[in-house]
């Protein structure tokens, strides 16, 4: 009878089998109808994780839907990664990650093969991409400055951010002014008191976390200075899309700038195929930040491909997997809040500052620009458009422009 009431452990691993195959099965559904962005993709998610079969209650989720607001990289894609490590500990977190990123990174490595040998550089559509990528980019920053800059303390802060960025570009002026603006935040928000909330399930050691902490800011700062001391491209590739993996915030469409700014000057793709590329992301399921994996096979084939996707994507999983157990303690603390509020508002102003410079002033060339990005605008805010649909009016008011 002892044997019996110990339970046999194979029934432990076949438990633990059968967890991990649903969860990939599950996220590998979402990463092939889910459409629309982050904001999109978290409503999927509790359609499918938490209302269906409900493997978290209705605050936990909320409470880790904000962890991730709050975090740098994709949104949505470390909610997954957290309902993953929920459900079936951090390996499932992975295979959560996997399914759900897999379906896109096919589809764009596949675009990447066939637009190469094409030229497309004199193309009017080329030139409505650009427009499409301003109107979006701005929509994702209002959305952003309404929301984490909405009082003059936090405005204050995200104008100064954006004045520093456009005149002090550097592989680490970002994170300083990050850095400076938790200290602003830190100071102005002192006193704010918050509300206590409940306990997240998060089974993940606190070595683990300090760990992926660890390694993460190891990465961030270290791999600028190892960039300097190689000519290796596969690690000037792999430290520009971890850089940028690690300063974006509020997901995908905010990161077109920065991964601009990292690709195009060093000739690894050129703005047309950058354009094109971003086109096709917008039309097809799961994370936006797959736009790296076609990046990375535009610069270096299938191994450019791997590199793009792993650094892009790792500043998520460690943040994730190292705030996941802290922040039940962290989350209550005023200090850590106001900390966390200047550093939202600086990456809106950062973000306001590459939308200036260099979408604004390579794609709105004249009034016609101009009217199409309007045009644009008002379909996308106010006709609720989706973005799919407004980049491919975007390439054909393009189109149209050349015979104007």
């Amino acid at each position: 009878m002892k044997a019996t009431s110990r339970g046999n452990p194979q029934n432990g691993q076949k438990g633990k089998l059968a967890a991990l195959l649903e969860v990939l099965a599950v996220s590998t559904k979402l990463g092939l109808t889910s459409f629309g962005g982050p904001i999109a993709h978290l409503g999927y998610f509790h359609g499918e994780y938490i209302r269906k079969r409900k493997w978290m209650d209705e605050r936990s989720y909320a409470d880790l839907t904000a962890l991730c607001q709050f975090l740098p990289g994709p949104a949505s894609s470390q909610v997954g990664i957290g309902i993953g490590i929920v459900r079936a500990g951090l390996l499932g977190g992975l295979i959560a990650w996997l399914g759900f990123t897999l379906p896109s990174v096919i589809a764009l490595v596949a675009f990447a093969y066939l637009l190469q040998g094409f030229d497309i550089g004199s193309a009017g559509w080329i030139h409505g991409l650009k427009i499409a990528a301003v109107v979006i980019v701005a929509h994702a920053v209002m959305g952003m400055g309404q929301k984490l800059a909405p009082d003059r303390e936090r405005m204050t802060v995200a104008v100064m951010a954006a004045i520093v960025t456009l005149f002090w570009q550097t592989a680490y002026s970002q994170v300083l002014t990050i850095v400076a603006a938790g200290a602003a935040g830190l100071w102005i928000y002192r006193r704010k008191l918050v509300e206590p909330s409940p306990m997240l399930p998060i089974a993940v050691s606190w070595l683990t976390a300090v760990t992926c902490l660890v390694l993460f800011g190891t990465l961030l700062l270290g791999l600028p200075l190892l960039r300097q001391w190689s000519e290796a491209q596969w690690l000037a590739m792999f430290d520009s899309f971890y850089r940028s993996g690690s300063l974006v915030f509020g997901g995908g469409h905010v990161m077109l700038p920065l991964l601009e700014r990292e690709v195009v000057p060093a000739g690894w793709v050129s703005q047309q195929d950058f354009l094109a590329g971003y086109g096709a992301t917008q039309a097809i399921p799961g994370p936006l930040f797959t736009f790296a994996g076609y990046l990375g096979a535009m610069a270096s084939g299938i191994a450019g491909a791997v590199i793009g996707i792993i650094a892009i994507f790792l500043p998520a999983f460690l943040l994730i997997v190292g705030a996941l157990p802290f922040w039940n303690g962290l989350k209550g603390n005023q200090r850590v809040q106001g900390a966390l509020m200047g550093i939202n508002a600086a990456v809106v102003g950062i973000l306001l500052a590459a939308l200036y410079d260099p979408l604004w002033t390579s794609a709105i060339l004249g009034p016609l620009d101009f009217a199409l990005a309007l045009m644009l605008f008002v379909l996308l805010v106010y006709w609720k458009l989706p973005p799919w649909i407004i980049v491919l009016a975007a390439a054909a008011g393009g189109v149209l422009l050349d015979y104007l």
